[in-house]
């Protein structure tokens, strides 16, 4: 299985699941919130679900509403060091767990997150 195949196989149930539960830790997380405004938690959460369900194999709806991805020029106005990266990734593999994602899949969402994850650090630190 691919990345490209994943959201045929998960479906976009399970990956608005794993968004809730990513950002339901994220709320309270003291390195993570700060970066999100107060009143957009449910647009952010939004947002990734789009970009998983597009990068995935789904519904290309991301690309309708946002254009392209352009994912190092939205992260911009974040200071995103190594231990925010990091952050990310912990949150994320808790949630993969609660919603309790087939092996295959998580190992290879787990794959792709490190990628995105490393790829948008833009400070040191």
């Amino acid at each position: 299985m691919s990345t490209e195949e994943l959201y045929e196989h998960l479906g976009e149930d399970q990956l608005r699941r794993l968004i809730a539960a990513f950002y339901s830790r994220v709320k309270s997380d003291d390195i993570l919130k700060p970066m999100y405004p107060a009143d957009d938690f449910s647009g952010a959460e939004y947002r990734l679900k789009e970009f998983l369900v597009y990068r995935l194999g789904g519904p290309q709806r991301y690309l309708e509403e946002r254009g392209h991805p352009a994912l190092r020029m939205r992260h911009a106005p974040f200071a995103i060091d190594q231990s925010a990266r990091d952050r990310w990734i912990e949150l994320m593999n808790q949630a993969m767990l609660e919603v309790d994602l087939p092996t295959e899949a998580a190992e290879i969402l787990k794959s792709f997150f490190d990628q995105m994850a490393t790829f948008l650090i833009n400070r040191a630190g």
